[in-house]
Parts: C-alpha cells; sequence; structure tokens
C-alpha cells in the first residue's frame, strides 16, 4: 500500500521539471485530481460491496502501476489516460484503507474491551508511521538517482529577493534553471519504482487477510441494498449535518499538502537553494510525519483528539505566518528543513485523527464517509493546483489561513454537538427508573446509526 508514494512524488515532479512540455505535467496533475473527484463520487461504495476491502486495494493499486508504467514513454497518449486511471483508482483505494483500519480497530476494541476511538487512532498511527516511511525512502531514491545530473551555479542575490513569500510566479521559472535528468536516470528510477508497485501489489494479494464487517453482513441478510443506493450512498450521507460541517477538514489537508508540495518546494527551496535539495526537504517532512503518526495514535487515548487537532492547528498557524514573515537565503539551510519537520507534525494530526474522526463517527456507512473525506481532499488539490500558476505565494498563505481557520471552527462545532448529545444521554440514563435497567442493557446491544457501539458501552464519552 505504501508504493503510492513514490507514484505521486513522480507527478508532481512532472508539475515542474521532468515534464514541462506544453503543459503536460499541470495536465497529468488535473486529470489525476479530476478522476479522483469523480471517482469519490461513486466507485468506492461499489466496489468495497462487491469486492471487499482486500480485492479493491489490490485493484486499485494496479492503476497506481500503470500510471508508473505510462512514465517511461512521457506524452499525452500515455500520460493523461493512465493519470484518469490513476485517479479513479485512488479513491477506492483509501477507501478501503480506512474501512478496513477501522473494521479491523473496532473488531480488535471489541475483544479487548478498549474503546473503538482509540484503538482505530492507534491502527491509524501505525498505518500513516509505514505509508511516511514510504516517502522517506521514494525520495531519497530519487535524490540519489538525480543526484547524478550536474547541478547548477550560484543563485543571484536578486533572484532571492524574489524568493518566499514574495514569489508571484514571474521570477523564478526564467532565472533558476537547472539540467534535466537523463533518459537513461529517468528509466532507471521508474524501473525502481515500478518494481516496488508490482512487489507492494504481489504482497497484499498474498498475505493480506480478507475481512467483512460483522454488523454490515447480518444487516445485508436482512435486506440487500439496491443497486442505486449504494451508487448513491455517499451523497445520502449529506443528510447528516456532521458530515457537512467536517468537510472542511479533508479540504484543508488537500490544501495544506499541495502548498507543500508545489509552492514551498518551488518558491523556497528551489528558488533559493536550487532542486537538488527538494528531495531531501521532502524526506525530512516524511520522516517527521512517520513518528508523528504513530506517536499521535498512542496518545490519543490519554489526551483526547481534541487537544491533537488543536495541536495541528496552532503548528500550522505559527508556520503559516513565519512563512509570510520570512525571507529566504542559502545562508539560513537549517530553516529550509525546520519548516517541513513542523508541517509535517502537523500533517500527521490531520491524516491521522481525520480518519479516525470520519471512521468513528460514521461507523455504518465508513465506505461513504471515507469516499466523502478522499472527495474533498481531492477538491482541495485541485483547488489549490488550479490556482497554483495564478496567485502569489503570500495570497496562498492567507488562504490556508482563512481555510485552517473555517475548518477549526466547525470541527469545535461538531465536538460541542456531540458533548451536550452525550451529557444530555446521560442524563436520561441517571433519571430512568431502576426497572428499566434491563430495557437498557437490550438497547446497549443495538445502537442508533448515529452512535457506535464501542462509545455506549463506555458512556459517557465524548463524541
Amino acid at each position: 500500500m505504501t508504493a503510492r508514494i513514490p507514484v505521486f512524488a513522480l507527478c508532481r515532479r512532472s508539475k515542474s521539471s521532468l515534464y514541462s512540455e506544453e503543459g503536460l505535467g499541470v495536465a497529468a496533475l488535473s486529470t489525476l485530481y479530476g478522476g479522483m473527484l469523480l471517482s469519490s463520487m461513486f466507485l468506492p461504495p461499489i466496489l468495497i460491496k462487491k469486492l471487499g476491502c482486500k480485492w479493491t486495494i489490490v485493484i486499485a493499486m494496479c492503476c497506481y502501476v500503470t500510471f508508473t508504467l505510462g512514465n517511461f514513454y512521457a506524452s499525452w497518449y500515455t500520460l493523461i489516460p493512465t493519470s484518469i486511471l490513476l485517479g479513479l483508482g485512488a479513491a477506492p483505494l483509501w477507501s478501503a484503507q480506512g474501512t478496513y483500519l477501522t473494521t479491523m480497530g473496532s473488531t480488535h476494541a471489541e475483544k479487548t474491551g478498549k474503546l473503538g476511538k482509540d484503538v482505530v487512532s492507534q491502527y491509524f498511527g501505525i498505518f500513516f508511521l509505514l505509508y511516511q516511511s514510504a516517502g522517506v525512502f521514494g525520495n531519497l531514491t530519487s535524490s540519489l538517482v538525480f543526484g547524478q545530473t550536474p547541478t547548477q551555479g550560484a543563485i543571484p542575490e536578486e533572484q532571492l529577493l524574489s524568493c518566499g513569500a514574495s514569489d508571484c510566479l514571474m521570477t523564478t521559472a526564467s532565472t533558476n534553471s537547472t539540467n534535466r535528468p537523463s533518459q537513461e536516470l529517468i528509466y532507471t528510477l521508474l524501473g525502481i519504482y515500478t518494481g516496488s508497485g508490482f512487489l507492494a501489489v504481489l504482497l497484499i494479494a498474498v498475505f493480506l487477510e480478507p475481512i467483512k464487517d460483522a454488523q454490515q453482513e447480518s444487516e445485508g441478510e436482512k435486506q440487500a441494498s439496491p443497486f442505486w443506493s449504494t451508487l448513491l450512498s455517499t451523497a445520502k450521507l449529506y443528510r447528516d449535518k456532521r458530515l457537512c460541517l467536517l468537510v472542511l477538514l479533508p479540504l484543508y489537508s488537500g490544501f495544506q499538502q499541495a502548498f507543500l508540495a508545489g509552492d514551498y518546494t518551488r518558491s523556497y527551496i528551489t528558488c533559493a537553494l536550487g532542486i537538488q535539495f527538494v528531495g531531501y526537504v521532502m524526506i525530512c517532512f516524511a520522516a517527521v510525519n512517520a513518528l508523528c503518526s504513530v506517536l499521535y495514535g498512542k496518545l490519543a487515548q490519554y489526551t483526547g483528539r481534541t487537544a491533537l487537532f488543536a495541536l495541528g492547528a496552532v503548528t500550522h498557524l505559527s508556520c503559516i505566518i513565519a512563512l509570510l514573515l520570512w525571507k529566504p537565503h542559502p545562508r539560513q539551510l537549517p530553516l529550509f528543513f525546520v519548516f517541513p519537520g513542523l508541517w509535517g507534525a502537523a500533517d500527521a494530526v490531520w491524516q491521522t485523527q481525520n480518519n479516525a474522526l470520519f471512521g468513528v463517527l460514521f461507523e455504518k456507512n465508513k465506505e461513504a464517509a471515507f469516499a466523502s473525506y478522499r472527495l474533498w481532499e481531492a477538491l482541495g488539490f485541485v483547488i489549490a493546483f488550479g490556482y497554483s500558476m495564478f496567485l502569489c505565494v503570500s495570497v496562498k498563505l492567507y488562504v490556508l489561513l482563512g481555510v485552517l481557520s473555517l475548518a477549526m471552527a466547525a470541527y469545535g462545532t461538531v465536538e460541542y454537538l456531540g458533548s451536550k448529545k452525550v451529557a444530555r444521554l446521560h442524563t436520561e440514563e441517571q433519571t430512568k427508573p431502576a426497572e428499566e435497567g434491563v430495557t437498557q442493557k437490550c438497547e446497549a446491544t443495538n445502537p442508533t446509526v448515529d452512535e457506535p457501539r464501542a462509545y455506549q458501552r463506555k458512556m459517557p464519552q465524548s463524541l
């Protein structure tokens, strides 16, 4: 599953230096995320219900390998179709992974008597540790391979004045040119990525254990869902006001990832240091992200998710303000790595806690919930990459600031509504006559759609 990191690293690199001919890199990114948007609306619930999580993952990963193969002969006739295919496979892959981890976590929580939200958070922490570790090795591989390309000379002082938040995309592209890697080096890197992809698909197909959601399986025996009901399950979930509020979290996740991968690497790293440093800077981001992911997964059971969300928001807020004020210069080399490290520490919050939050709050509609999550995250990427070539970096930072503020306000509203609901249920439970205790036990074994089973056994807990 972690083979996706090199693929996306390659795709985002194509946006800048590898496939700049006639806007091919930008078009590939646009079609990729456009396909992911379309896929998020329809495919995940259908594929997961028909094929199960395991084989949905296997088939979707084959789409990633196909994109890597398309890069061996990069043209409009190879990259655009494979980008669409990659986008169509991305949403089912992420949704199946989220469903798989949530189901496994809930099952383990029932067996051990722990809170479902704590175990699910730990599972996502371990997953993103491995996922971001692949980012370390993927970027290290590309840096070592492309490091054999001759580097550029010293960057003139007048160009440094237009780096950072001052960059309005008028100076960097023309003055900070680098030598394109040789075709032999590109084929070497593609061969490594393709081999990793095939190996990952093989390992998943052979060793990943198929699972079934016992709750949904028992409900399916009573009444099979009609095709159109499954098809529109993602849209129907928006009747829940909690989901309508929470969509800003994945939207911001897409915005901030696009900013780091596109704008920070171009307007800060490449502009002031050179493109040869991009891979090493992204290694710092991925390494910190990986360590913090597993750390947050364990901390969540002690601090609660609200404290972690606050930590992520404060960290990103501080980074955004600092990037607005900072004038990057090669003499400040450590700072170029400090910002990606802090960014990765905050991104680990969004990746682990966002996924755990969606899996726990929408336990009976996990497939549709994760599909919605990927839809809004993809939309964040599309919007961010869409205005990337038109807005100054300072404007993009202010956009991030605004979206982050709205996302945190919406999340706080969901937590507040959840705490009020728990308090009301707790009060009702205390005021009921003692003779209704048996009835309460029966109801506890049949939780409502809105309340995860693991929560009700441990009342009161924050939703």
